[in-house]
């Protein structure tokens, strides 16, 4: 192989024609008004000057022109084959259409096409003729081979088209030409930094499977993280290997404007080069695919695809085209992907940091890096863009031309208001969810990032959502990413959620729905601005350290579900939290007491770690988690036992509400899914998980500690009238203590506590002894209640 011959795909065609004929034959006649007519149309022809040809070997120049050209058109006539010159000027033909995939159109002028493919008649005779000039055997084989080749490849010949009349064939070869050399390759990007390196990756997918099947490959990820430009430099470098190729870009929003009957009708008119082909039906336009497609090798891009019903019109079965064809998709949603094996689907990367640097530097200074003054802030403003294509190109454009002074004003407004063109296209993704999904994307971009998925399932849930589901779709929509430390996104999606939420109220921040920004809580708060709007309220410690907040200050939050207010210092009447609370956290709460006009109506988890809480008084009838924190049992827990199982006789009282219950376990001997047993009445026992927090150090108590109404699912909803005996213990751990604090209403609706008959002598479930040491569990385990490491 000539390796000189090896072109970029980004190289330019110099010519789109090349003319390859027998001057004395063709030159003043036939080629002469061939040449004319392409010029005629606009088509870029190649045709050699009788300068050029002298001596046997072709010149440089001419070899030049053919490597240069999209297409080569062979003459062949009478005394085609006669000409060394020819001969050897048809083997450079056929090896540029080897190697750099040129298109070779023969014509038959006057000639047999059979005498060429054989070399019988005139073109045998020719042949002999040079082997008798001492060319020697090897050559003229090798002029043999390209004769046959060439003859074999799908042309034109005089007699058989436009009953031999020359002007009418002229006109038929400009058609098919016309339509070839507007097939052109399509433009991939103005500095297309890394795209080689990735489409390296797709072609390793590609060599793994069968070249005579019909293949496809999967692209997704995020929204601007290039699966498009990637789409079109594959494109570029393969379309001329298909019979016909067709790329349809924007399939997402062409299918909302237009509909999938134009699309399935701008296939078939792009790979059948007829703009005349119109559909009437979706069912129509696939069976034209069908019958139309079946037998053609054909290149097909869907880009930008978001629905099942896209991929379901257009390329749904790969029997619906000829063997050898390729279809590429593009899409942001992962799903869509299914069916297709897992190593035709390619999720895109963002740039490595070299590569951002690169990409973004040549949109904003046209060079390769940054002047000296600017190297700081191109850094700075690299790494907020998360070396996200989309981000680096707009950002590089915006701020190209400016100041150090005006790009760190601007940097700063960044910070505060995403770019408008990223914001519109990360916002399509936000778009296309539905309404629940929606809501819980905004949850966890404002209040929820990277927190511990579990604990996020768990708050959604307690706020009426479908949360694994919502999270589900997320992660295959790439707009969320579950990380080892929890769940995560990138920072400019994270961001374009956050721009959401500000456009709500861009002037008054207490009428949004979420609020999270410390310097905007803090203002709310201390001004009473809040407004039924918001419905998720997040204090960072700190934000309002030692100011002591009124409980005014969430008066008008009426709709407020999701409430985190750890550290905060907060006094007043209770009563005027909002009743529509689900999930309350308030670590290390001030209060030593939880007073009856507490919101408990809809409160499904109320997490109080590291507080000191030595009273109840939550009037509560449902279902309720509450998580604490205590290293002992704590002394005004009215019953508790020393040993690894308890047996308590209930008082006989009325108004049951509830229990708190405490069990301190051995932290060397934890399994993965420990759990306590419950009985209460001799009922069968039910069975109250446990899952770590965090990771064991093996020489610590762990203090478990659960609130358990008498709507629990541990009572089966039985009647509690007094005198029932309840049954605590493990067989699963090494029990050291337990406790149990009962709750009851009295006659005047004030919650109370009672003792029950602790019965000393009971012993059902023998301390366990430790054989093995475990000093971290899964993270993947359902945290539900708080656990204490002592």
């Amino acid at each position: 192989m000539d390796t000189q011959l090896v072109r970029g795909e980004s190289s330019h065609f110099s010519y789109e024609v090349f003319l390859s004929f027998r001057g004395e034959d063709t030159r003043k006649t036939f080629t002469g008004h061939l040449y004319s007519k392409l010029s005629d149309v606009g088509i870029n022809t190649f045709i050699d000057d009788e300068e050029l040809r002298k001596g046997d070997v072709i010149s440089r120049e001419l070899e030049k022109a053919i490597e240069g050209s999209r297409i080569s058109i062979v003459v062949f006539s009478r005394n085609y084959a006669s000409s060394s010159w020819c001969l050897n000027e048809l083997v450079k033909i056929l090896e540029c259409k080897e190697i750099l995939k040129q298109m070779v159109l023969p014509i038959f002028y006057d000639v047999d096409p059979s005498q060429v493919r054989k070399q019988t008649g005139i073109f045998g005779e020719a042949l002999a003729k040079h082997k008798e000039r001492l060319f020697g055997a090897q050559r003229v084989e090798k002029w043999r081979a390209a004769l046959t080749e060439a003859a074999n490849l799908s042309g034109w010949d005089l007699q058989n088209v436009a009953d031999g009349h020359e002007s009418k064939f002229i006109e038929n070869i400009i058609q098919q030409v016309l339509q070839e050399v507007n097939q052109t390759p399509l433009d991939v990007a103005w500095h297309p930094v890394g795209v080689d390196y990735r489409v390296k990756d797709i072609e390793w997918l590609l060599q793994n499977e069968c070249e005579d099947e019909v293949r496809m490959i999967g692209i997704h990820g995020v929204g601007g993280i290039g699966k498009t430009t990637l789409a079109k430099a594959i494109y570029n470098r393969m379309f001329r290997l298909f019979h016909s190729s067709c790329f349809l870009s924007d399939v997402r929003s062409e299918a909302e404007e237009f509909g999938l009957v134009k699309l399935q009708e701008k296939l078939l008119q792009q790979a059948l080069k007829n703009k005349d082909i119109k559909v009437g039906s979706v069912a129509q336009g696939i069976n034209l695919i069908k019958a139309r497609l079946e037998s053609k090798k054909v290149l097909i891009v869907l880009d930008d695809v978001d629905h099942k019903n896209q991929l379901e019109s257009l390329t749904r079965e790969r029997s619906w085209f000829g063997s050898g064809s390729l279809i590429i998709i593009t899409t942001r949603d992962k799903r869509l992907l299914c069916r297709l094996r897992e190593k035709e689907r390619y999720e895109a990367k963002l740039l490595n940091d070299n590569e951002a640097m690169l990409l973004f530097c040549w949109h904003a200074f046209d060079n390769h890096f940054p002047p000296e003054d600017y190297v700081n802030l191109a850094r700075d403003i690299i790494k907020y863009s998360g070396r996200l294509p989309l981000a680096l190109v707009t950002l590089g454009s915006h701020l190209q031309g400016s100041s150090v002074e005006e790009w760190g004003y601007e940097f700063e407004k960044l910070r505060a208001i995403p770019h408008c063109d990223i914001q519109k296209i990360l916002k399509i993704s936000f778009d296309g969810l539905d309404d629940e999904t929606q809501t819980v994307f905004l949850d966890i971009t404002c209040a929820f990032h990277g927190f511990n998925e579990r604990e996020v399932t768990e708050i959604l849930n307690a706020c009426g959502f479908h949360a694994k589901s919502a999270i589900a779709t997320l992660v295959q929509k790439h707009l969320l990413q579950r990380s080892w430390h929890g769940l995560v996104m990138h920072d400019l999606v994270r961001d374009m959620g956050r721009e959401i939420v500000r456009m709500e109220s861009t002037r008054d921040a207490g009428k949004r729905s979420r609020l999270f920004i410390p310097q905007e809580v803090r203002d709310v708060l201390q001004g009473n601005e809040g407004s039924e709007n918001v419905e998720v309220l997040k204090v960072d410690p700190g934000t309002l350290k030692g100011v002591n907040l009124s409980t005014k200050a969430f008066e008008q939050m009426k709709n407020l579900r999701v409430l985190i207010i750890n550290e905060l210092h907060i006094s007043g009447d209770f009563g005027l939290l909002s009743k529509k609370l689900r999930w309350l956290s308030w670590k290390k709460c001030p209060l030593k007491c939880i007073s009856s006009n507490f919101p408990a109506e809809n409160l499904v988890v109320l997490d109080m770690e590291e507080s000191d809480i030595q009273e109840f008084q939550l009037n509560f009838q449902g279902f309720l988690e509450i998580y604490l924190e205590c290293n002992e049992i704590p002394e005004w827990c009215r019953n508790q036992v020393t040993a690894s199982s308890m047996c308590l006789t209930m008082p006989t009282h009325n108004n049951f509400l509830g229990m708190v219950l405490w069990v301190v376990i051995d932290c060397l001997e934890v399994g993965l899914f420990p759990s306590f047993r419950i009985s209460i009445a001799h009922k069968e026992p039910s069975s109250i998980p446990w899952s770590n927090i965090g990771i064991l150090d093996g020489h610590r108590e762990l203090t478990c500690v659960y609130y358990i109404s008498i709507l629990n699912e541990a009572f089966y909803g039985q009647m509690i009238k007094g005198g029932e005996r309840i049954e605590v213990g493990s067989e699963d751990v090494t029990v050291k203590k337990i406790g149990i604090h009962l709750l009851y209403l009295d006659q005047h609706g004030k919650v109370i506590s009672l003792p029950g008959d602790v019965d000393h002598s009971y012993y059902k479930y023998p301390k366990r002894v430790s054989t093995s040491f475990i000093s971290s569990l899964p993270g993947d385990v359902e945290q539900i209640f708080f656990i204490n490491q002592n």
